[in-house]
């Protein structure tokens, strides 16, 4: 529950903005509306406001694409929290730094975000190296990301039972509940049956401690650091991970999120020549209308491919112009 405390900041906030930039009440109620979704978002995960730093805000604004909110929404909602902490820091002086302003708002344009290139999902997922427990699961979230299309909310409420490694293929529930199979591609059943062995996840749940052991945990991805060591992972963890190692093959974090690893596979899947029902199927969309989404980045994706491939395809200087 927001405390008292949040909430007085919320009312002085919003009388600063109507007393300092003549707001009408129309715009003051935009931003209550965003903000006190914010709150309630914030309370869920078990934060406040004093301990929000950046990634829980931008794991926010991925929970906002998640729920299907239009672009232009998402951008207003990123501008009254960016502006909620600009206030928090600098006039009410109650925090000594302002966690949103590494957080970009979002471009207003059609579509889904723009795909990874082969290049750069190929980069990613290269990226976690080692012979240890977190490397076993950071390889395996990117790879299931990437090689299933999942929403990070399917990815992080997988169970074990789930997982049908044998089959290759996984249990997935997305909204609503849905069910359906994912079939496991070479790679990612790879990276998960290594996460899954004994050197992985079953090594991990060995460093908890005390009553903590007792309770048998489902998860299949698990938290590996502080107090939520063995237990699932969140979906800030998931983000964390994906950031992380974007961050380390130097991919622009305003380009990666979760969701373009999900954008990323469907428009690979449709370049090398899907069937869009089964594209739609694989991503559990209710309405084939969100799969058509994705054909727009294939023809994108097909005409660079074109460029890069073909030895006709570049308009080239008349070669007697600098004779």
């Amino acid at each position: 529950m927001t405390t008292n405390e949040e909430t007085l900041w919320l009312d002085q906030f919003l009388r600063w903005k109507v007393a300092n930039e003549g707001r009408t009440p129309t715009t003051k109620e935009s931003y209550e509306l965003d903000l006190n979704a914010f709150l309630v978002w914030v309370d869920s995960t078990g934060r406040r406001l004093k301990t929000v730093d950046e990634d829980h805000i931008a794991s926010y604004v991925e929970h906002l694409y998640e729920s299907k909110y239009q672009t232009s929404t998402v951008a207003r909602a990123v501008v009254a929290i960016r502006q909620f902490f600009t206030y928090l820091h600098l006039e009410a002086e109650v925090l000594v730094a302002d966690p949103s302003e590494g957080i970009a708002v979002p471009t207003v344009r059609d579509g889904p975000p723009k795909a990874l290139t082969y290049q750069q999902i190929e980069s990613l997922l290269e990226s976690p190296a080692g012979d240890d427990p977190a490397t076993y699961r950071d390889r395996a979230v990117l790879e299931v990301l990437y090689g299933c299309g999942l929403r990070v909310g399917e990815l992080i409420g997988l169970n074990t039972d789930d997982v049908y490694i044998d089959e290759q293929h996984l249990r997935v529930f997305g909204k609503g509940r849905r069910e359906r199979i994912v079939p496991l591609g070479a790679e990612a059943h790879a990276a998960l049956s290594q996460w899954m062995s004994g050197a992985g996840r079953e090594a991990a749940l060995t460093l908890r401690r005390g009553s903590e052991q007792r309770k048998v945990e489902t998860a299949v991805f698990l938290s590996l650091a502080g107090p939520t060591l063995g237990t699932r992972l969140s979906r800030m963890g998931a983000w964390g991970i994906v950031r992380r190692h974007g961050d380390k093959v130097g991919l622009d974090r305003k380009l990666l999120t979760p969701h373009v690893l999900r954008h990323s596979c469907a428009t690979h899947m449709l370049v090398n020549g899907a069937d869009i029902r089964f594209v739609q199927d694989f991503l559990g969309h209710v309405s084939i209308r969100n799969t058509q989404r994705y054909t727009a980045l294939r023809d994108e994706e097909l005409r660079a491919r074109h460029v890069q491939a073909h030895p006709r395809s570049e308009v080239k200087l008349d070669e007697t112009e600098d004779e």
